[in-house]
């Protein structure tokens, strides 16, 4: 092990830049979306008829006539083909978090053994991979094995390596959601009716109301000889040991520094690979830890946005791979530095070319902005604790609250400008009617938005949920994370908000009241409701935990306390009110992620318990019988004088002989403790005495490891340390 790291150590220096595949001749617009069955694309190999009924299912949710699927397909394979495919699969993302797929070559064989490539309606339309291995959370048992995933029009296919990809959802035999597509495309369409009912008070014009989603994904890297010699990397995703480098993130230098030429070549090389997806990744800079960085695309409609968030996180690895590195999305990889989060930048756009989170140059598409712009904080507000079951994961524990990282608080940012809007509307409106010189002084108000925003609106970095000029910026989200999961809630939440303010408003324009009227009283009541989880301050502060407490905002810091939200009567009545899902599907998501928390606790245990018992414990002693072999030698020579002249080797032996019994006795405690919890068949029960018992042990043992590794001879440590692993 000690050869293995050095040996680690000296190939991770020797690495030169990987020739770049980047050609400068070549630019972006030539290569993007070639390997997209785009319009373009689309357009020149389908029918007209076909074509326009492509389009019609993804502007208006129509069904693609089964008359005109074998066209579709056909014209698929040929374009398919022509770019050096020859196996197809339906793309999909089941519950485990991560992408799946089963190739089928084109070939088939006619009865005259004859081989042909053969794409049908059928084929493109629906496949039935196997179900029982992806969880169900119970909706199906092992034996009851059909799954079946359907073609998803509004995401275009696209080829990777010599695979036709065809992004699909993936339902059960009785047509329960199995993935997180499913839900998220019918979030998409509630919040598409909800908002186009509210915009019709404002722009009759507007027919279709996109959710938009920009995402910013951080990550870390590491050269694959030093990932490989860190199995706790490699199985769990994160350092379980490592004292801090002596320089870490102090000076902050790393942040938007000059970018490394390795990890450049890399970037290049990915890049490339990413539009050649029709995925328009444009940002790209190093983060505040070092080897963290992050890239951002353009925005995107929702759910093609977070197909490329997926392909991305897949394609970031491979490439990775290709440079002999390794790409680490988990949240908090390294201690004492940042962690990594995937910030959702989220908006509302319509047919009509408008954001409606962006004010206008009028007093009307402003009153539209702030009505949308309230309707977002009332929904934040009402639904806080689903919206943070909705990041919950093991490695998001780590990071909520640390580094630059939001709290596990959920709050809204909106800057001390925009708080004074609103504060005036709830000064100057009243129950009821309103004068004519007081709406006039309203909307002349309103007018100057834009400008107010222009000038004043600043990022939070420590609240969770910030607007940010014309969007809100969802910075809860973890790194690793499924973008659908966050934004299923969010959009499922925003449809019914919008639904009720559509009701509230009509009931007081039936009442008598003009438009205006109506929905500034609305308006009004809404903030009243909602002022709670405004808050402009520091995040990390423990008076905003004390604020908070008294605000009546939970504050909900582990996992399993978290997803317990999931199967809330509140959230069920959300959920199935905007036919998102039922309650049977958000019961089965909550054991699901009941299960994956204590299942990744688990793998951590047991890959420190090893570490710390075949790897930490026999180094130690060894130094230990190197420093014995020293004091004998020390008395040898100098008799009972050596008590004194190796009192530092004496007091080291006694310290090591102190964190290995401490590290033996508590590995040993940690295994009783996950015994215990394993047959605890609830499963929340489960997951909290993984995270109230077993966990606890991860940071103890950590202690006594960290504490050896700065004593013990650097020669013998086995494994690549901080410095070695972040500076590389």
């Amino acid at each position: 092990m000690i050869t293995f790291r050095k040996n680690a150590i000296e190939r991770a220096l020797n690495r030169s830049p990987k020739n770049s595949l980047h050609d400068a001749k070549i630019k972006i617009s030539d290569l993007f979306g070639c390997n997209v069955f785009s319009k373009n694309a689309m357009k020149q190999y389908l029918s007209e008829e076909a074509y326009r009924s492509i389009m019609e299912s993804v502007n208006k949710g129509t069904k693609i006539e089964y008359k005109l699927a074998d066209q579709i397909a056909t014209a698929m394979k040929t374009w398919a083909l022509s770019r050096g495919a020859t196996h197809y699969t339906h793309w999909f993302q089941p519950l485990t978090g991560a992408t799946a797929e089963k190739h089928d070559a084109f070939i088939t064989i006619l009865d005259e053994l004859l081989p042909v490539e053969k794409f049908e309606g059928s084929q493109l339309i629906q496949q039935e991979p196997d179900a029982s291995s992806f969880p169900s959370g119970g909706i199906r048992a092992t034996f009851e094995a059909r799954g079946y995933s359907a073609w998803d029009p509004t995401s275009p296919a696209f080829i990777i390596g010599d695979t036709l990809c065809i992004p699909s959802i993936f339902i059960s035999y009785t047509g329960d959601a199995l993935d997180y597509k499913t839900p998220l495309i019918k979030a998409l369409s509630a919040l598409d009716k909800a908002a186009v009912e509210v915009c019709q008070y404002f722009d009759k014009n507007v027919s279709k109301v996109y959710a938009t989603l920009g995402w910013e994904q951080e990550y870390f890297l590491v050269d694959e000889a030093l990932y490989h010699a860190r199995p706790d990397l490699m199985a769990a995703g994160r350092t379980l040991f490592g004292h801090e480098a002596s320089k870490g993130q102090q000076l902050e230098d790393h942040y938007f520094g000059s970018i490394n030429e390795r990890v450049l070549e890399f970037m290049k090389d990915f890049e490339i690979e990413a539009w050649k997806l029709g995925i328009p990744v444009k940002t790209r800079h190093n983060e505040v830890a070092p080897n963290q960085f992050e890239l951002a695309p353009i925005f995107e409609e929702t759910n093609l946005a977070n197909d490329h968030n997926q392909l991305v996180m897949d394609l970031m690895e491979k490439t990775a791979r290709r440079h002999n590195l390794r790409i680490l999305f988990h949240e908090k990889p390294f201690a004492g530095v940042n962690g990594s989060g995937k910030h959702n930048n989220w908006s509302l756009a319509t047919d009509t070319g408008k954001n409606l989170l962006s004010p206008g140059k009028t007093p009307k598409t402003n009153l539209q902005f702030l009505s949308f712009f309230i309707n977002v904080i009332k929904a934040v507000h009402d639904y806080a604790d689903l919206l943070r079951a909705s990041i919950a994961s093991a490695g998001n524990d780590h990071r909520l609250g640390a580094n630059e990282a939001p709290p596990a608080i959920m709050s809204i940012f909106i800057g001390s400008q925009l708080t004074s809007v609103l504060d005036e509307i709830l000064k100057k409106v009243k129950k009821g009617k309103m004068s004519p010189d007081l709406k006039t002084e309203l909307k002349l108000n309103i007018g100057k938005i834009p400008q107010i925003i222009f000038d004043n609106t600043d990022r939070n970095r420590t609240s969770p949920f910030a607007f940010t000029g014309s969007k809100f910026e969802f910075r809860a989200v973890g790194s690793s994370a499924n973008c659908s999961a966050s934004m299923i809630a969010l959009n499922t939440i925003m449809a019914h908000q919008l639904t009720e303010f559509k009701k509230d408003v009509d009931a007081l324009i039936d009442a008598g009241l003009d438009k205006d009227e109506a929905i500034f009283n609305i308006l009004r009541n809404y903030i009243l409701a909602s002022k709670n989880i405004l808050f402009e301050g520091n995040g990390y502060s423990e008076e905003w935990v004390r604020e908070a407490e008294k605000r009546g905002l939970s504050n909900i810091k582990t996992t399993p306390q978290a997803l317990k939200e999931y199967i809330s009567e509140k959230t069920a009545s959300v959920f199935t009110k905007m036919d998102v899902m039922t309650a049977r599907e958000l019961h089965a998501r909550y054991l699901i992620k009941q299960e994956k928390y204590y299942k990744k606790i688990q793998i951590e245990a047991r890959v420190l318990g090893d570490l710390a018992i075949n790897h930490i414990i026999p180094t130690a002693l060894k130094y230990q019988s190197l420093l014995l072999d020293n004091v004998s030698k020390v008395k040898e020579l100098f008799g009972n004088e050596y008590i004194k002249i190796a009192a530092t080797q004496i007091n080291s032996i006694q310290e090591i002989s102190a964190h290995i019994a401490a590290i033996n006795k508590k590995v040993h405690n940690m295994i009783e403790a996950r015994k215990k919890a394993n047959v605890i068949e609830d499963e929340f029960k489960h997951a909290l005495a993984y995270s109230e018992k077993v966990k606890p042990f991860l940071d103890d043992i950590r202690l006594h490891v960290d504490t050896l590794e700065l004593m013990i001879d650097d020669e013998l440590w086995p494994l690549p340390k901080y410095r070695e692993l972040l500076y590389i």
